[in-house]
């Protein structure tokens, strides 16, 4: 497996694990110029979350959480605005917020690690 399908998968794997909890994904892999909104879902509490999938094999480059730097954050902040700004996405909620899926991938086994409100 590549990087682009672990990252897939990855993917795959924190929506089904969020709908899992009660949350409904509204969108996967949605494009702007700003760049790509992973994951954006209502969770239980009537938040919109927009949730960015960090998937790696090991920690050899550190955590995979740490990839969602100052600079990916303010994109993903744009990529947001953008998604609520499209008429078709209009949806009751009460607030938004960002959160990041970390995931590692050790012995075939994916480790997820999910941070709410991470920026």
């Amino acid at each position: 497996m590549d990087a682009k399908q672990l990252g897939a998968a990855g993917e795959a794997y924190a929506a089904g694990w969020l709908e899992h909890h009660g949350w409904r994904v509204l969108s996967r892999n949605w494009r702007t110029r700003y760049g790509e909104l992973d994951i954006v879902a209502l969770t239980p509490e009537d938040l919109i979350a927009f949730v960015e999938v960090k998937t790696r094999r090991s920690l050899r480059c550190g955590f995979p959480q740490e990839a969602v730097d100052m600079r990916k954050q303010a994109n993903l902040r744009r990529a947001g605005v953008q998604w609520l700004l499209d008429p078709g996405h209009r949806i009751a909620h009460r607030g938004v917020r960002f959160d990041v899926v970390s995931i590692i991938v050790r012995g075939g086994r994916p480790l997820l690690h999910h941070i709410p409100g991470a920026f």
